[in-house]
Parts: C-alpha cells; structure tokens; sequence
C-alpha cells in the first residue's frame, strides 16, 4: 500500500517541477537579437565600450585654446602684410614668404615631431613648441628679409607649430571613437579662432606700437599661456577599447579596389590641391581690402568673420562626418568652398565681399578634420601616429603654395584676380580626386554600419 500510495505523490512532485521549470523558461528575458531573429526584424549589434569620457573633452578643450593661440603666430605677418613689404621693398611676396614658409615648416616638422611625441609625449614637444614660436617672433623682428623667413619658417614652423598641431591631432584622436570627428572639428577650429580673436587685435597693436612690437609681445603671450596649459592638462591617452570579432573589419580597409598606399597618396594630393585655394583669402584678404580703397581695420574684420564662421561651421562639418564619413565630408566640403571662392572673383564691394567670407567660412571648414577621420577609418590605429602628420604636411605645403603663390601672382600682375582663378582650378582638381575615392569606396558610412544588421 505504501509503494503504491507514493507512486501518485511522486509522480505529482515530478509533474510540479516540470511546470515550474517550463514557466520560469517561458519568463526569462530572451535575447534581443534572438527575438528580433524570430520576428525577422534586423537590431544594431551589441554596444562596444567606448574610451569617451569626461576627461576627453576637457583634453579636447584645452588643445582648443593652445592651438588657438600658436597658430596666431603668423597672423601677425599677414595683418601687417603692407607694412612689412613698404619697408623691406615694397615686394609683398616677402611677407607673404615668411607666412608660407611657418605652413610649410610646420608640416615638414611634424612628421618628426610625431615620432618624437610616440615616445617622449605630446606635453614636452608643445612646450618646445611654445617656446620656439616666442623665438621666432623675436627674431623675426631683425628688419632683414631673411630674419623673417629664418623666423617664420625654423623656429614658428619647423620647431614650433610643428611640435604642436599634428602631434595634437592625432593625441586627441586617440581620447575618442563615437564622437572623433566632432572632436576634431572642435580642435582644429583653433586656426580659425585665431583668426577670428587675433587680427582685429593685431590691427589696432601695429596701428599703435608698430609690427616688431607687436611680435615681441606676442610671443611672450603665447609662451606664458601654452606651456602651462600642456603641463597641466596633456596626460596619456586612454588604451583602445579591443574591437569585436564581428566588426573587426570595418577599420583598417583600404577604399574599394585601391591599395592601402594608393589611397593614402590620392588623399595626401587631394589635401595640397585643397589647401592652396584655402590659403589665398586667409592670407590676403587683408591686402585685397585695402586695394579695393577699404580701410585696413574693415579689411581685418573681414577676415575675423571669415574665421570665425569657420569656427561655428566646423562643428556641424564634424558632426557630419560622424554620420556619413570622411571621405563624403571631403566632397561635399569641396563642392561648397569651389562655390565661395568664385565669389572673390564676382564681386568687389565691402558688403559682397562679407557675404563672400561667410560662405568661404562656411565651406571650407570641414575640409582638415574630415582627412583625419577618413585616416583612421581606413587605416589601422596604430599607423596614425605617421599617416596623420604626413598628410598634415602635404595639406601646410598647399597653404604654403596657396599663401606665397598668391603674393607672386600679384607681383606680377599687379591684382589678385589670377590668383583666385588659378585657386578655382586647384580647387576642380581637388574634387575630382575625392570624387574618385569616393566612387571606389565600398565601406558602408558610419550611420549605415552602426544599423547594419547583425550576422
């Protein structure tokens, strides 16, 4: 009787926890992309920790302010571009020399000041480089031509930017991976927000204490306000968060059928040819003013609007690069400053002339940063620390180009018109190059991977 009676209990204990088991089964959280698979709708694959933090944008913010100061280094020359030439000659290629050779320093210098802050760190090459900007402009003040290209070209370029703008591009790349083209938008605006703070400043200081004062003055600013600010605030980066398996490889590809270095040398011609057009208004529009009966300070506002949109427009130029790519900014970025440019050449009085600076502004803004992140979209991270300031280098040759090439143009002619012509065509050949990478690429956009469907 007992062996029968514990049959039933048995089996309705067995029973009991067969259904229990299946109800708490039934209820467990499934897996979204399992859910999403049954209902045969497509899910964003698993979010990947980000190196993003606070501590990044503080980073970001004070590469902002010391690049805006250093890069002010040279406004001095093109503010006081008249002057300088009356009394060295009358030649303005000389001046407009010494603006080009610091671009072309500064790009030469960096790729080995990058090698040079892989292994020391970025801090001690942008004091140096703070350093070496307040000896150029105090030699620079000589009264000689060659004390200005020695200046201008060693010590503010080859020595001084050249140990702070490409190292600082690529240290801040690495404090970012969500966000990277906003954030380099923001940094690399400090050309622009030197150019919109300083000449109006620079203007009024030559007006009143003369150009030699005004660089020597200067120059003790920049030392006093950058080196601290690299001691305090330029740490390590953080290391890379590892990418996952699924989505290894979308960095590091090379665009479409072109090879690694094929694409790599396309983009660093493209970002001459960009920078030539580029470098003609920001070195010249003062000089082009006052040729137009203008008086220097509205010529000097001019150019402070000019940048300053630039500095506004980079911001949604970043913004865009983060949602469709590099190299689609790069396009979209040439078409608009091909368009602006031609403006110089239809109009001629002060309110067109503004009209035609905000749009240049708003144009070519996009165009630097965009290079970076196309850089680290197609290359692998640790090839930045020399694919960055090589095309860095390429694109100050162009400003250099663009700057000087526009004086000697102008010496010969006797106005500017040939010069913005021959930026237009420079400009046609930019566009057609990343018109061609672009047409290659088969990598999905940025905001088409972060949808793609999980495989």
């Amino acid at each position: 009787d007992q062996a029968l009676n514990a049959r039933p209990l048995g089996r309705s204990m067995l029973e009991r926890s067969l259904l229990l088991g299946a109800s708490a089964v039934s209820s467990a959280p499934r897996n979204p992309i399992d859910v999403a698979a049954s209902l045969g709708r497509a899910v964003p694959p698993p979010a990947t920790p980000s190196i993003e933090t606070r501590a990044s944008w503080v980073v970001a913010v004070a590469t902002l302010v010391i690049l805006s100061v250093s890069f002010a280094a040279p406004y001095v020359a093109a503010v006081a571009l008249k002057p300088i030439a009356d009394e060295l000659g009358g030649a303005r290629s000389v001046p407009a020399l010494a603006g080009a050779l610091s671009y072309l320093g500064a790009g030469l210098g960096g790729i080995g000041m990058g090698w040079a802050a892989e292994r020391v760190g970025v801090r001690w090459t942008v004091m140096f480089g703070a350093l070496m900007i307040g000896v150029g402009l105090w030699l620079s003040t000589g009264g000689e031509a060659w004390h200005l290209y020695v200046g201008h070209g060693l010590f503010i370029g080859l020595l001084g930017n050249a140990g702070i703008f490409p190292p600082l591009m690529t240290y801040v790349s690495h404090w970012f991976d969500r966000r990277r083209g906003t954030a380099l938008a923001l940094i690399s605006s400090g050309q622009y927000m030197a150019g919109a703070l300083w000449p109006p400043i620079f203007e009024r200081a030559v007006a009143w204490v003369g150009w030699r004062q005004t660089m020597l003055l200067f120059g003790l600013f920049a030392i006093g306000t950058i080196v601290p600010l690299a001691a305090i605030f330029l740490r390590r980066p953080p290391a890379p968060v590892a990418v996952a398996a699924g989505n290894a490889g979308a960095a590091g590809q090379a665009s479409g059928g072109l090879s690694k270095g094929a694409t790599f040398a396309l983009l660093c011609v493209a970002s001459l040819l960009c920078c030539v057009p580029m470098a003609i208004p920001m070195g010249h529009l003062v000089a082009f003013c006052t040729d137009l009966g203008m008086a220097p300070a509205r010529g000097a506002l001019m150019l402070s609007v000019l940048l300053g949109t630039a500095f506004l427009a980079r911001q949604f130029w970043g913004w865009v690069a983060d949602r469709i790519g590099g190299l689609r900014t790069l396009l979209a970025g040439s078409i608009c400053q091909a368009a602006a440019l031609t403006g110089f050449l239809l109009t001629q009085d002060e309110l067109g002339l503004f009209a035609v600076s905000t749009a240049f502004g708003l144009g070519f803004a996009g165009l630097i940063p965009a290079y970076i992140v196309a850089i680290r979209e197609i290359f692998p991270a640790e090839e930045a620390s020399w694919r960055v300031p090589t095309l860095l280098f390429l694109s100050l040759i162009g400003m250099a180009i663009g700057g000087w090439g526009a004086g000697v143009v102008y010496d010969w002619f006797g106005y500017y018109a040939p010069a913005f012509a021959l930026g237009v065509v420079s400009n046609l050949a930019h566009f057609a190059i990343i018109a061609t990478l672009v047409m290659v690429d088969r990598r999905p956009s940025p905001s088409r991977a972060a949808f793609a469907p999980a495989h």
